[in-house]
């Protein structure tokens, strides 16, 4: 349920409606917003009546929400939400008008390869270096990162570039650490349904990018995201990574029914990740000019200098005049980035 607050409520009409949810035993979730403010009813059991909050001084309105997710919801935030990175002038915002293009390597393998790399995609245009310092792989004996070491060598990217820095948790104990070293924690398609590692990612100062999960239908993902929001976290973003189907032409398949299907049921910026559907380099320029015309916020790409020689994921990493190819078409395409 939500309740609307009338633009001249007062704090204590907000405190009082506040009071009387958590009399119930239920949480309250004030939601600022630029034209109401409005009180989101949580953790309710059943129905609520709508009379128990429409006698209050400063109530407008009560709406019930359908969704299960609730805090994800459009419903009870109409709203986008706009995601907004460090301050001034070198600020970078995800959910608003620009497409914003966060790209590196799978994994990072050294120091002088990440640094090299983030150089390149930021002379093309990207505001965000992704790379993997723990790295979830199908087989115990492929390389798993370099650990905290390569978080110190992602501090070092973003000390010497400026690049904002997304990379994955993968699990709840490394947690505190990557949220120490990122910008942006990645809770990658393996752990989309690890509850302990959503809480624990819903409690951190910093945004969280959530992959969809290879076999999660829509209300599974949204539902992954609402664990996140319930801890007090409202930054999140949706990456659709493309799901597990039939198809032997491409690692995966990139569902591009979910943007507008997100766009639509969720007020949270969309991010799309053409390199982790594609697996190969041949269709990764392809999917994502297909997600940039559908209106993503974000695209989520590998990158890499020498991709045959790459630990992870080199047959669908873009070499770097590759990521250029792509930004210059973006912009043939009247796209903002």
């Amino acid at each position: 349920m939500l309740i609307v607050m009338h633009k001249e409520a007062t704090s204590s009409d907000l405190d009082a409606v506040i009071k009387r949810i958590e009399d119930h035993g239920w949480e309250a979730k004030p939601i600022p917003g630029g034209e109401r403010t409005a009180i989101g009813v949580l953790r309710n059991k059943g129905p609520v009546d709508p009379a128990m909050f429409l006698d209050l001084p400063g109530v407008r309105d009560v709406i019930p929400v359908s969704k299960p997710y609730k805090l994800v919801s459009r419903e009870m935030r109409p709203e986008d939400t706009v995601i907004t990175l460090g301050e001034g002038e070198g600020s970078v915002e995800i959910g608003g008008n620009r497409l914003v293009l966060m790209a590196g390597p799978c994994a990072v393998e050294s120091e002088n390869q990440a640094i090299e790399i983030a150089h390149a995609v930021k002379e093309s245009g990207a505001k965000l270096f992704r790379g993997g310092a723990f790295k979830p792989r199908s087989s115990p004996y492929s390389f798993q990162g370099l650990g905290e070491k390569g978080l110190e060598i992602l501090a070092k990217v973003r000390e010497e570039t400026g690049l904002y820095i997304v990379t994955e948790a993968t699990d709840h104990e490394v947690c505190d650490l990557v949220e120490d070293y990122t910008d942006i924690i990645q809770i990658g398609t393996r752990n989309m349904q690890n509850y302990r590692l959503l809480r624990r990612a819903g409690q951190a100062s910093k945004p969280v990018l959530l992959k969809r999960g290879m076999w999660a239908t829509m209300d599974e993902f949204l539902m992954a995201a609402e664990y996140i929001m319930s801890e007090g976290n409202n930054q999140v973003l949706l990456c659709e990574r493309g799901i597990r189907t039939f198809t032997r032409h491409s690692r995966n398949t990139l569902d591009v029914n979910a943007i507008p299907y997100m766009r639509k049921e969720s007020h949270l910026p969309v991010v799309v990740d053409p390199s982790h559907a594609a697996g190969r380099r041949d269709q990764v320029i392809p999917l994502a000019r297909a997600a940039a015309a559908m209106g993503v916020h974000a695209l989520i790409l590998e990158v890499h200098t020498h991709p045959e020689k790459a630990l992870s994921d080199g047959p669908q990493s873009l070499y770097p005049e590759q990521f250029q190819e792509l930004v210059d078409g973006l912009r043939a395409m009247n796209i903002n980035v």
